[in-house]
Formats: C-alpha cells, sequence, structure tokens
C-alpha cells in the first residue's frame, strides 16, 4: 500500500508530541512494508517578520491555494492508495482534503488535539478546561483570544474552522477521523463531528526493557513547562512531600519561574532540562513513580506509555483523557488536578509503600504488552485505512 502522508511540524527548537507519534507512525508504517510519500512543512521556515508575511500566513491557515496545488500535482504524480494526514496548522490547512479529494484519495487524520472546535486547541482557558465553544462557533474565542492572546491570530483560526464547517470540508472530504481516547473522541462528537466518522486507536511505544535494577527512591516528570501542564502544582506539592526527591525532565516558559521557586523553599528537586529518548526511558524505568500533572483535556500522553513500557506506576490528576489512560489503584493513582495538598498525599502514600509500586509498576508494563506495542496498533490502522477506503468507494458510488 502506497501511503500519502501529511505532517506540519512545529518548530525543531520546541518538539511536539504530535511530532514524536507522526514519527513513530511513519517508522510503523515503514516496517511494516509500506511505501510513505511524506508531504511535510516545518515551522523553522516560518518568515513572519513582517505585517505581509503575517497576512499570507493567516490566509494560509484558513486555506492555502499553495499547497492545494502542490499537493494535488503530487498526488496525481506518485498515486497513492490513502492519505494519512497529521497535523495540518499552520502552513498546510485543510486544502490538502480537497486536493486529496480531487485526485481520488482516501482521507485518514488523526486528531492530536481540539483544533477544528476550539482555536486554541487545548479546550483550555485561564488555566482551566473550557467548553464555552464546543458545539457552536468559536465567537467566545475572540473574545477571549484564546490562541497565543492575538486578536489576529485567534481571527485566522476563528476563519479557518468557520469557512471550512460552511463549505463542509471536515466531514465531506475526510473519510475517517482517528481520535487517541474514547473522551477526546467524545468532545469532537459534542463539537458537531459524526460519530460514525470517528475511531479511537490510541498511541503506540516501541517495546523497550524493563529496568534491570532496583527502583530508585525519586519521582520523575516528562514534558514541557508550560501552566496546563500542571508544572507550577507539581512543585508546590513538593513542599508538602516527605524527603521523596522529583526530576524534572523538559523545558518551557515557566522553567526560570520554577527554579527560583524551588531554591527560595529549599525542595528537593532538580531540573535536568532536555534529554534524549533514550535518557528520558531510562530515568523513568529507574523511577518510583512517573507523575502526570496536567490541568489540560490531554490527548494521550506519551509519558504515560514510557513509565508503562518502564513498569513504572503513574500518579495522575484525574481530567480527561487521563482518567481513561490511567486505571486508578491498578497502573497508578489519581489526585485532584489543580491540588498541590492532594497531589503530595499521594506522593507520600506511595512512596511509603514499595509494595504497591511495585504491583501498579507490574501491571502498567503488562497492559502495555496487552494494549499499546507496534504489532497492536499496526493491526488497528490497517483495519481504519480499510473503512476508510470502504467509505471513499461508498460516496463515490452514490
Amino acid at each position: 500500500m502506497k501511503i500519502f502522508f501529511v505532517h506540519n511540524s512545529y518548530r525543531s527548537s520546541a518538539p511536539s508530541g504530535e511530532d514524536i507519534v507522526a514519527g513513530n507512525e511513519r517508522k510503523l508504517l515503514e516496517d511494516n512494508g509500506m511505501e510513505v510519500i511524506a508531504y511535510e512543512k516545518y515551522n523553522d521556515d516560518i518568515d513572519d517578520s513582517t505585517i505581509r508575511n503575517k497576512v499570507r500566513l493567516a490566509v494560509n491557515t484558513v486555506w492555502s491555494r499553495k499547497n492545494y496545488e502542490e499537493a494535488l500535482k503530487l498526488l496525481q504524480k506518485v498515486k497513492p492508495d490513502l492519505a494519512h494526514v497529521h497535523s495540518l496548522h499552520p502552513q498546510i490547512s485543510p486544502s490538502i482534503y480537497s486536493a486529496c479529494h480531487r485526485a481520488g484519495v482516501p482521507v485518514v487524520h488523526t486528531l492530536h488535539n481540539y483544533r477544528y472546535i476550539c482555536p486554541g486547541a487545548l479546550l483550555l482557558r485561564e488555566g482551566k478546561p473550557c467548553e464555552d465553544c464546543v458545539g457552536r462557533l468559536p465567537v467566545n474565542a475572540l473574545r477571549y483570544r484564546c490562541y497565543r492572546g492575538s486578536l489576529a491570530a485567534t481571527g485566522a483560526l476563528f476563519a479557518m474552522i468557520g469557512f471550512n464547517r460552511f463549505r463542509g470540508t471536515f466531514t465531506g472530504e475526510v473519510n475517517r477521523y482517528i481520535s487517541l481516547t474514547e473522551f477526546a473522541k467524545s468532545r469532537m462528537v459534542a463539537g458537531g463531528f459524526p460519530e460514525e466518522m470517528i475511531e479511537v486507536k490510541p498511541n503506540f511505544l516501541s517495546p523497550v526493557q524493563i529496568h534491570s535494577g532496583v527502583k530508585e527512591r525519586h519521582a520523575v516528570y516528562v514534558g514541557r513547562l508550560t501552566a496546563e501542564k500542571g508544572v507550577r502544582t507539581l512543585i508546590a506539592a513538593w513542599k508538602f512531600v516527605n524527603d521523596f526527591p522529583l526530576k524534572v525532565v523538559g523545558d518551557g516558559a515557566l522553567r526560570e519561574e520554577l527554579e527560583i521557586y524551588v531554591r527560595e523553599n529549599a525542595l528537593n528537586v532538580e531540573f535536568v532540562g532536555t534529554q534524549t529518548r533514550e535518557r528520558v526511558l531510562e530515568m523513568v524505568g529507574s523511577s518510583f513513580m512517573q507523575i502526570v500533572p496536567s490541568e489540560c483535556y490531554e490527548g494521550f500522553p506519551m509519558a504515560v506509555l514510557e513509565a508503562y513500557a518502564c513498569g513504572t506506576p503513574v500518579l495522575a490528576s484525574r481530567i480527561g483523557s487521563l482518567s481513561e489512560v490511567v486505571q486508578n489503584g491498578v497502573t497508578g493513582l489519581f489526585f485532584e488536578a489543580g491540588n498541590p495538598g492532594d497531589l503530595a498525599r499521594m506522593v507520600n502514600e506511595l512512596g511509603s509503600n514499595p509494595e504497591l509500586a511495585s504491583r501498579l509498576g507490574n501491571r502498567a508494563r503488562e497492559l502495555f504488552i496487552e494494549k499499546y506495542t507496534p504489532e497492536q496498533n499496526f493491526q488497528m490502522l490497517m483495519g481504519i485505512y480499510q473503512r476508510a477506503r470502504e467509505d471513499f468507494e461508498n460516496r463515490r458510488k452514490g
């Protein structure tokens, strides 16, 4: 099978989980004998140094004529069996669907976030989950400038959503959407997307060995240091943790603020910055617990899969998809999102109970082998591809 693989990557200085997932899926296809023709854009190439360029980028966000023509030409040349779209924002735009539709190519799109029902993509406002725009045009997003605090930037995404809803792009030119969890699917359905078009397929991770040594007595956080990830709550919780070290892996806008807080309060927290994947897995594998304190609706955090693969239990905020991905008392434990005291209580409880931590970690590893390996994921993906092709043929017939 020949796959037209579409993805708009974030800047190389700040790679996203979407980039990692897209890369994993592309490799999965290639490893299983699929021919992959990549159509990719990179945000490193964006020049928004002038007003003219900013306007052009905004127009392309709504509908990129250039990318439509460029993609159509390539599609007509290579004649793929199917197109698999990951991220489109901000350079490619939904015009890619129309290029595929005109070229007679079925389309599958993985929904990594909520961009088509929320200009901010996260269903988040002022640090809290927000569904004000779900099921209606996102006028409130304009009011609150939900994308980058900018009326102009939010307006471009408002126009993209409104124009493509009115045109029927999202439902008329896509054959299947992939949602990472049932929770995420439910939000898209509430936002007006047909339930029958959305299939649930989780992320996956190539198997890794369980850390061979004894778990070390420390916790680990892996991710961006930004507000929606709950890192302020995480660090504040360590004022109430009983002599249990925390290693923070990653970087982001809040790092300096958090480091100052740690120094001022003499907390047992170490910031280690961005690390290689191998080093991340080594650190997660040797940790007593992995903490996922998100205060937004996550998709399917790779941090959870990495912990499961390494046999490390997860402490997670009880919010959105995390309530589905983490099994309370089976693969990890929950705490109240945004509550430092409750988070500290769970850290102290698990940290003082090695038997419980071992049982949760072992079950996490078993669940990973059962559900989240490339082999299971590839079979699920092929089923979705087949149903997308059947849907395309049925629509064309009538």
